[in-house]
């Protein structure tokens, strides 16, 4: 692993999530974008060198949206940035870990993605994401 990618936090409401989140930042999300496959709304936060990535519920039977009803809003995963999601998937399998989706799949801001079980993370959702090339 190579890095942070970016912190995911489940809001309720995108816009007022935005709005909230650029006073706090001083600036503007600087993008949303749509993820059909996980009934997901997304918006971005560049804070220094770091992402933050708003989730909203598009359908409410999608993960976020059962995340919010169970837990409430709040902090929903880590991404961690990796050259080889396939090669880190098998390599993190081997260790013994929980893998959610054995294939990467499509995700936002142009990525690969995967996930850890939290049974297996201490109870942090763990993303895997590279870049699409």
């Amino acid at each position: 692993m190579n890095n942070i990618e970016h912190i995911g936090i489940a809001v309720k409401d995108l816009e007022t999530s935005n709005a909230l989140f650029a006073k706090l930042f001083g600036k503007p999300h600087y993008k949303e974008e749509s993820v059909e496959s996980e009934g997901v709304n997304t918006s971005f936060f560049k804070v220094g060198s770091n992402k933050i990535e708003l989730l909203e519920a598009s359908k409410s039977d999608s993960p976020i949206a059962k995340f919010i009803e169970k837990k409430g809003e709040g902090i929903h995963h880590i991404a961690y940035d990796v050259d080889d999601i396939e090669a880190e998937l098998k390599r993190l399998k081997t260790e013994g870990f929980i893998i959610l989706n054995e294939t990467p799949k499509k995700g936002a801001d142009n990525k690969l993605v995967a996930f850890l079980h939290p049974k297996s993370t201490n109870g942090v959702l763990i993303e895997l994401c590279q870049e699409i090339r």
